[in-house]
């Protein structure tokens, strides 16, 4: 042979596994696994918008709770003073200009000046304002979400009757207009109990009330078509193979795996109730007794032409609030959707 016969072949560098890395080194925390909250976490400090949305959103729950040590720091209060010693009663009952616009400066002893006509603090009621927004609105959210999450999910697995019974009810809210049930709602309320000394309190629940029995309809039809798809699922199956009730399979097997519609759903679903809350109190018809940013612009609106910054100074609280928590919200979405690529 004039050359040398090669052996067999051997795999053995191909049937060899590559070395697994150190447990503790960096290239094993690079190819670490990660949680979905995680990820999301991760896309949501990447995006400049939510990062900016979400500090906003902060600031004005900061504002809600600490309302009284703001005012408290500013030497500012919501007590109705006396108006002949801070207004001018020849200019319309306008400020005078040494206690801040629209014919004076901005004074540290009322930062946001004073309200026409009552002389009261529109940096007291501004902040005052804004805590009663998102506590109406998160209350109604918190109410809303809950009922639309038990009916959703009841509707959804048990199918059936009940089913036919919860989808009958929740098309019947959607065709019922909302502002038309709050036109009608309210007056009976004020006229029940108008002298009640709880009218106030009584006013705030009402008001949660007319917005979460008409804002539940969308988020029951949401999980209702998310527990459709996932009660066919082979874990939903096997739950029930196994014997486990229906209550244990409703909250254990089925609501974690809806976390990413509800919190979206949620976040949605907040500042709807804000811009609600407020154009009602706008129309006379929600917070009425109390301090609102919508009573505020109710009484500025007649002083735009002479003292604009008045219904500015609310005008801007709702509308930054609004837009941040639905800008917050498309953030959210976009983050818990494994097919967006950001």
């Amino acid at each position: 042979m004039s050359a040398q016969t090669a052996g067999p072949e051997t795999l053995g560098d191909l049937s060899e596994e590559p070395s697994q890395p150190d447990p503790g080194s960096k290239k094993a925390e690079v190819i670490a696994g990660k949680s979905p909250m995680r990820i999301a976490l991760g896309r949501l400090a990447k995006d400049k918008i939510a990062v900016v949305c979400a500090a906003t959103v902060l600031f004005f729950l900061l504002v809600a709770v600490f309302a009284g040590q703001i005012c408290a720091i500013f030497g500012v209060s919501t007590a109705t003073v006396l108006p002949s010693q801070y207004l001018d009663s020849l200019g319309g009952g306008l400020p005078l200009p040494q206690y801040g616009p629209p014919n004076g400066g901005f004074t540290m002893d009322h930062p946001f000046g004073i309200a026409p006509l009552s002389a009261t603090d529109n940096l007291a009621f501004w902040v005052y304002g804004a805590r009663t927004s998102l506590e109406i609105s998160a209350t109604a959210t918190l109410f809303g979400a809950t009922v639309g999450i038990v009916l959703g999910l009841v509707g959804g697995y048990l199918g059936g009757l009940a089913d036919k019974v919860i989808s009958f009810f929740t098309d019947l809210f959607l065709t019922i207009p909302f502002l038309l049930a709050a036109l009608v709602i309210a007056p009976i309320i004020n006229q029940r109990f108008n002298d009640s000394s709880n009218y106030p309190r009584i006013q705030f629940w009402a008001l949660i009330v007319v917005l979460a029995g008409f804002g539940w309809m969308p988020m029951a039809r949401l999980i209702r078509g998310e527990t459709l798809s996932l009660r066919e699922r082979e874990f939903v199956q096997a739950a029930k193979v196994i014997g486990m009730p229906t209550r244990r399979i409703l909250v254990r097997e089925l609501l974690p795996n809806l976390a990413a519609p509800i919190v979206v759903a949620t976040s949605l679903m907040l500042p709807a109730f804000v811009a609600a809350e407020a154009g009602l109190a706008y129309l006379g018809i929600g917070v009425t007794s109390g301090i609102s940013w919508g009573q505020t612009i109710n009484h500025a609106t007649p002083f735009f032409e002479t003292y604009s910054l008045y219904l500015w100074e609310p005008m801007i609280g709702i509308v930054a609030l609004v837009l941040a928590l639905n800008l917050l919200g498309d953030a959210i979405r976009d983050a818990l959707d494994p097919k967006t690529r950001r």
